[in-house]
C-alpha cells in the first residue's frame, strides 16, 4: 500500500513532529508510515483524513482488487 502522508503533511507546512503531536503519536510512527514500513491502524488513518480534510483513500492508495471467482 502506498500513501501520500508526506505530501499532505508538507502541504500544511508541518514537520513530522508537528503532525505526530496533532495526531497523538510519536514522530517515529509518522516516519514509519511515510516510508511504508508501517500501515496505520484504522483509527489513526481516520484521524489523518479528518486532520487533512480528505477521505482515507485520498491518503492511502491500495491497488488490490478482489478476484472474480464467480462460478
Amino acid at each position: 500500500m502506498n500513501n501520500r502522508v508526506k505530501q499532505f503533511r508538507e502541504g500544511q507546512g508541518w514537520s513530522q513532529g508537528e503532525l505526530a503531536k496533532r495526531l497523538g503519536v510519536s514522530r517515529q510512527t509518522i516516519n514509519a508510515v511515510e516510508t511504508d514500513k508501517y500501515d496505520p491502524s484504522l483509527p489513526l488513518a481516520l484521524r489523518m483524513a479528518k486532520l487533512f480534510g480528505v477521505a482515507v483513500p485520498d491518503i492511502f492508495i491500495d491497488d488490490w482488487e478482489p478476484e472474480n471467482d464467480r462460478d
